[in-house]
């Protein structure tokens, strides 16, 4: 009998939430648990107190949410994403359970400040930007709207690294997150599986039966999970959050450290290691690619070993599978998870190739991030297989399976069998995930409508004809309770004080504070909200960087990965040729501004780090310059984070969402900074386009080139250096950055940013920069007219409702996963 079936075993008394008993439990906590007199107790141990007092609430939904999905039958959602950014966790548990009164009462009686301890918690190192804040917003909208569901990645022990400034330099150190423990997270011993690597493939069977084929790996790890709870709104549903991590078959080869080989005699334990020690390996290198390829077959394997075993707990087969799992790939990261369902159906459960495939594209779906070519992953040939012989085997299977059909049923051209083969002819041959996440689900979503759109007629173009009715769109979303609720507590309690509690269960229903956009009085509180956010931001940066920021002035923030298509390197040209304006016309009324930048450059792109550089430069010397009498100044924060982004985000006032039209899938920062209250200047791309739909062309400012005339000017030679060489501010700042004046030390540090310009301006930088300058001269006259400005920023936050991942989510189980 399964143990969920035992009626007659005895429940401990669900914990309750006064404040008297939290203290008290607590205070246990931190002597039997923890081992700490209270007299003697530091912060870190009253947190860790207080996160295990609160995780024994949460555990009772936990077991509650996980009976009932049993109990009915529910069909089950898995989300496999290589990233979960996460942030800190004690907040958003202690807000979604309703208990923040409680704890903070709990905790004042015992003379311990809630606001000082929380501080102390790490950000979880388990992703770089969006499409890992992106999952994180999924798995707790997921439990908020009652959908049962986990989320399977790695426990990475550093993660994405730790940035730093050198000289103005990123730095990449390792990210201790998990130096002292995680307290949230539950050792899942019983959930470890085999993983394996290279070897070779054997068939077995007689010659009157089917072959039957045997995978003997030459490598073997075991993958452990660790479990973490993920606490929906009003602790509605708590869901799970399993993270694995590697462990070597035989941990030390004994015989060889006796023979003093220390080193070799941890060979194994380190290589296994190496799967969950960091996020995104530099992939320049072989070595570098191999243990990226590695890691993803390594999380994939283990969540779907994971899945079917759960599956065969309830059901006598997999004929139900998808009828009663869905399992979600963000991006292609997960990609192999295709392979691999199909390897475990044939050769473990012993299905036949035809019964696999229908069970397996039935059961997966795919979330595309990017048009990029470079991003949508694909694999040398010789090495996928080297380390994976048997999916290769299968790749070539299913390719052979899909091309036959397409030549046969559907007379498909030899460019178009070319361009959705899984396997990329031109030049060195490799296995293209992107198709293969395409070909193995039975839906492939963009995350925005201009995206999605984009999807249909450039990277799938091919395999849309094929599969006409396959794309579908399902617009990005943020959680409001960690982006709006947790962030900016001020705001949320004025909008509460104005239109009461129905926001907080449906964000949409914030389409009452329109009604308050031209109140004087309203406008006046939102301004001093906003004013505080402002000052609280100032503070961190003068603690952090010694820099002093004058809260009245505008604080223009960007803020995600640095890349070139972002266009951080417009933000800061631009910057340029306002401090030379600045300098040249004091006589003219120029708006105070604050130029505020955070965000991690991958470690091997070099014009992301020299843009990084670049920006740092420019700071110094702006800042320093008395001639502009504090009008301009430039920021670069390190070590961009969710809790970072926590504290940026209710500060702005202009949010740059200025990236290449057609090359931002969706962007979700540009909503948190709209729910919170900022003006957004952007380009026409990605959720951009929705967002000025939603909000109103008056409360947005859009400029530049759409993604039509993007692509229309790269298919005709676009030649910036007319354009350039016509705009006299560009032409200038480019020059002074070319010529060293922002880098004394060494003159021809940007030369080669500037020459990209010239010569092919691939992300449009000098053909939109005019229309960019205006339309930030634009946004100065706005700011001029302080309630004007207001209207606009509320009606932004009135208007975000839509945009909320419960939203999202909902969309997501009705039209693709037939959950919930």
């Amino acid at each position: 009998m399964n143990s969920l079936q035992k009626p007659d075993l005895p429940s401990p008394a669900p914990r309750v939430s006064d404040p008297e008993v939290l203290a008290g439990e607590i205070i246990e906590t931190l002597t039997y648990r923890i081992g700490k007199d209270a007299k003697v107790a530091k912060p870190h141990d009253w947190l860790t107190a207080t996160i295990l007092v609160v995780r024994d609430r949460i555990i009772d939904r936990w077991m509650q949410s996980t009976r009932k999905a049993y109990e009915t039958n529910a069909k089950r959602v898995y989300y496999l994403s290589l990233e979960f950014l996460i942030g800190r966790l004690m907040r958003d548990a202690v807000s979604n359970l309703g208990m923040m009164d409680d704890v903070r009462a709990a905790l004042g009686s015992l003379g311990v400040n809630l606001d000082v301890i929380a501080e102390l918690e790490p950000d979880a190192a388990l992703g770089n930007g969006g499409l890992g804040r992106l999952a994180a917003c999924f798995m707790e909208s997921m439990a908020s709207v009652d959908i049962p569901a986990y989320g399977y990645g790695i426990r990475y022990m550093h993660g994405l690294f730790r940035q730093q400034m050198s000289d103005g330099w990123q730095v990449e150190l390792p990210e201790t997150w998990l130096a002292h423990g995680n307290p949230w997270e539950f050792e899942r011993r019983e959930s470890s599986y085999e993983i394996g690597f290279g070897g070779s493939v054997e068939t077995v069977g007689s010659y009157d039966e089917p072959p039957r084929y045997v995978w003997k790996p030459a490598e073997r790890v075991i993958a452990m999970a660790y479990d973490t709870p993920v606490v929906g709104w009003r602790a509605q549903r708590v869901n799970t959050l399993r993270l694995w991590t590697a462990q070597p078959i035989d941990p030390i080869l004994l015989d060889a450290f006796n023979a003093g080989d220390h080193i070799g005699a941890l060979r194994e334990s380190n290589k296994a290691e190496a799967l969950a020690r960091v996020l995104y390996p530099a992939d320049a290198t072989p070595a570098g690619q191999e243990l990226r390829l590695r890691q993803e077959y390594f999380f994939s394997s283990a969540s779907l070993q994971d899945i079917l075993r759960r599956h065969l707990q309830q059901y006598p087969d997999f004929k139900s599978l998808p009828d009663k799992v869905s399992i979600q790939l963000n991006d292609t990261h997960p990609a192999v998870s295709v392979a691999e369902l199909m390897r475990l159906l044939m050769d473990v459960h012993h299905l036949d190739f035809v019964e696999a495939w229908d069970i397996t594209w039935r059961t997966f779906s795919y979330t595309n991030h990017t048009l990029l070519p470079e991003a949508l992953e694909s694999w040398p040939v010789p090495l996928f297989e080297r380390l994976l012989p048997r999916h290769m085997q299968i790749v070539y299977a299913i390719n052979a399976h899909i091309l036959v059909d397409a030549r046969k049923g559907k007379a498909m051209t030899d460019n178009e069998i070319r361009s959705i083969s899984l396997i990329d002819e031109n030049g060195e041959r490799r296995v293209r995930m992107g198709n293969l996440a395409f070909i193995g689900s039975h839906s492939v979503n963009g995350v925005s409508a201009l995206h999605t759109d984009l999807m249909k007629e450039t990277v799938f173009a091919d395999l849309h004809k094929l599969y006409p009715a396959r794309i579908n769109n399902k617009t990005n979303g943020i959680t409001p309770r960690r982006w709006l609720m947790q962030c900016n507590p001020g705001l949320t309690a004025l909008i509460r004080e104005a239109i009461g509690d129905a926001f907080l269960d449906d964000a949409e229903q914030l389409k009452a504070l329109d009604a308050m956009a031209e109140d004087s009085a309203f406008q006046q509180k939102f301004a001093a909200i906003k004013r505080k956010n402002k000052e609280a931001l100032a503070q961190l940066v003068g603690n952090r960087m010694g820099v002093r920021l004058d809260p009245s002035a505008m604080f223009d923030i960007q803020i995600k990965r640095i890349h070139e298509y972002k266009r951080q390197l417009l933000n800061i040209i631009e910057a340029v040729a306002l401090y030379d304006q600045i300098r040249s016309h004091p006589e003219l009324d120029w708006t105070p501004r604050v130029k505020l930048f955070a965000g991690k450059a991958a470690p091997s792109y070099h014009n992301a780090k020299l843009i990084i550089k670049l920006a740092n430069d420019v700071a110094r010397v702006i800042n320093n310059d008395p001639a502009v009498r504090g009008l301009l100044k430039v920021v670069f924060i390190p070590n961009y984070n969710v809790s970072l982004a926590e504290v940026m985000v209710p500060a702005a006032d202009l949010s740059e969402q200025i990236s290449t039209a057609g090359m931002e899938a969706s962007g979700t920062g540009n909503m948190k900074f709209a729910l919170n209250g900022a003006l957004t200047i952007g380009t026409l791309d990605g959720a951009n386009v929705e967002m000025r739909d939603w909000v109103g062309e008056d409360n947005i400012v859009i400029f530049g080139l759409t993604a039509d005339e993007v692509a229309r000017k790269r298919a005709e030679g676009h030649d910036p250096r007319p354009i350039i060489e016509a705009s006299r501010e560009l032409s200038q700042a480019l020059a002074a950055i070319a010529s060293g004046v922002f880098s004394p030390d060494d003159r021809n540090r940007f030369t080669s940013l500037v020459d990209g310009l010239y010569s092919h301006d691939w992300f449009m930088v000098a053909a939109d920069f005019d229309s960019y300058t205006k339309a930030q001269r634009e946004v100065d006259c706005l700011w001029a007219n302080p309630a004007g400005w207001n209207a606009k920023t509320i009606r932004n936050t009135a208007r975000m409702g839509w945009f909320s991942s419960d939203r999202t989510i909902r969309q997501y189980a009705k039209e693709i996963w037939r959950a919930g």
